[in-house]
């Protein structure tokens, strides 16, 4: 990691208790010693990323946000709105992670330049690869500080 960029934190952004519970099991097997963290719907997450970069001085340390589509008070299209809408975090990576696999889902999340639109169509499995390639993602890409 070149000394201009520092080492991004996962949000991992899902109302799902399982579904965080096998993230939070995959990362651990995986030995990804990323900083993680948790929110339950979007407007939590939010709240975490807005906190974050109040404490750096106005500026967003890097991300890497896990999304579920699907979750009470704000979901995942309605949070994506929100980031792509704020200044401070617009440039967020964001990869989506959800049951959802409409059409309409898909180009919705993608017209708000995600990074990604995985589908848990078999969790374990799609989990685990999933996980590995953010994990090397975090290792070998460079996010500005």
């Amino acid at each position: 990691m070149s000394q201009h960029t520092k080492e991004a934190t996962f949000l991992l952004v899902d109302d799902d208790r399982v579904s965080i519970m096998s993230l939070e099991r995959a990362i651990k097997k995986l030995k990804i010693v990323n900083r993680t963290i948790v929110a339950r719907d979007g407007e939590e997450a939010l709240e975490i990323l807005r906190s974050e970069a109040a404490e750096a001085n106005g500026t967003l340390p890097p991300f890497i946000v896990t999304l579920d589509l699907n979750m009470p008070r704000m979901n995942g299209l309605e949070f994506l709105d929100e980031v792509r809408a704020d200044p401070t975090l617009r440039r967020l990576v964001v990869f989506v992670f959800t049951t959802s696999d409409m059409p309409h889902d898909i180009q919705s999340a993608y017209s708000q330049n995600v990074a990604g639109y995985l589908v848990k169509d078999n969790p374990g499995e799609t989990l685990s690869h999933a996980l590995q390639m953010l994990g090397t993602y975090s290792r070998i890409v460079e996010l500005p500080a």
